[in-house]
């Protein structure tokens, strides 16, 4: 309990909020659901926004979006812990998990969390992990993202090509001038293995390609290709658009690069106008029991009312 008056009060001094949303009417509902019985569920770290409003709306719980003033100034759903019950702290405290995208799959397949909402689909190694545990995972697309790439603000490139981009992390290409830019050489940065967007840049991007051992971005968090970039004139770095635009919210702070002629934004992904459009995930075990509440969460998440709930988030809803 300590630990919730500690965060409540450190909210009320370091952040900024940007409205109240009362739910007084609930628009997702799911018959017989309480705090007692609500799945375990763990997220990916660009998706708990989406994981925290679900449940607030589910239990009819109000929420606000939050920026972290001070603490990288990012942006979050969060319920108002002001007006929560001691049981409903417990609840966000111990029911809703964000161990990152491997971590909320690899918790799914050794049973530690009934449901996910993770910013991609199974990697090649938590397929095989699931495999051997004979475990088989129900996965489901649910929104809209993309992956972006970001330069400092210093870069004049803003547009690349799909081929520019595989050349610049093979190596084929290494200064700037190449593609339009300065006189200086290209510092390709990359994400660490299993990460959801290191996943996104080699099956969307390269396609089978090889990149070169780049360095990783400082740090293994969804912030570190802001703090590389921010720090390198020459860098190029890549994150998933959903955070970029609803968490980081720093547009001119980290410009985003046209792809093929197309930028990344909210219409340029539900129309996937842009090339590296993409899905985020909602998985649960083929053992589930059909007649569970994760089971019916998870055929809850492919309804009407939970599509407008998606796109309150932020995503595009898949249709």
């Amino acid at each position: 309990m300590k630990n919730w008056i500690l965060m409540a009060l450190c909210l009320a001094v370091f952040s900024s909020c940007d409205k109240t949303e009362p739910n007084d009417n609930p628009s997702l509902t799911l018959e017989g659901l309480t705090l007692d019985n609500f799945p375990k569920m763990s997220c990916s770290t660009s998706t708990r926004p989406l994981q925290t409003l679900l449940a607030c709306k589910l239990l009819n719980i109000e929420y606000k979006w939050f920026q972290y003033i001070g603490l990288n100034d990012t942006w979050d759903i969060i319920p108002i812990y002001s007006k929560l019950t001691d049981a409903e702290q417990r609840f966000f405290e111990e029911k809703l998990q964000c161990p990152t995208t491997h971590g909320a799959f690899t918790r799914l397949i050794d049973g530690e969390t009934e449901l996910i909402i993770a910013s991609r689909s199974i990697s090649r190694d938590e397929k095989t992990y699931a495999e051997q545990k004979g475990i088989r995972l129900i996965e489901k697309p649910i929104a809209l993202d993309a992956l972006v790439f970001i330069v400092n603000p210093e870069n004049p490139v803003r547009a690349l090509t799909t081929e520019q981009i595989q050349n610049i992390y093979t190596g084929k290409i290494t200064r700037w001038s190449d593609v339009g830019g300065k006189e200086a050489d290209i510092h390709p940065y990359m994400r660490n293995p299993n990460s959801g967007s290191q996943e996104k840049m080699e099956t969307l991007v390269m396609k089978g390609l090889t990149m070169k051992k780049w360095p990783e971005m400082m740090g293994s968090s969804m912030l570190s290709p802001f703090h590389s970039i921010l720090s390198d004139a020459d860098g190029i770095g890549y994150t998933v658009y959903y955070y970029y635009d609803r968490i980081v919210r720093q547009p001119a702070q980290y410009p985003t690069v046209a792809i093929n002629g197309a930028l990344p934004s909210h219409e340029s992904i539900r129309t996937q106008k842009y090339p590296y459009t993409t899905y985020v995930y909602a998985a649960i075990r083929a053992d589930t029991d059909k007649a569970s509440m994760a089971y019916q969460m998870f055929d809850l998440l492919s309804s009407e009312a939970a599509r407008k709930v998606i796109d309150e988030s932020g995503y595009v809803a898949v249709l």
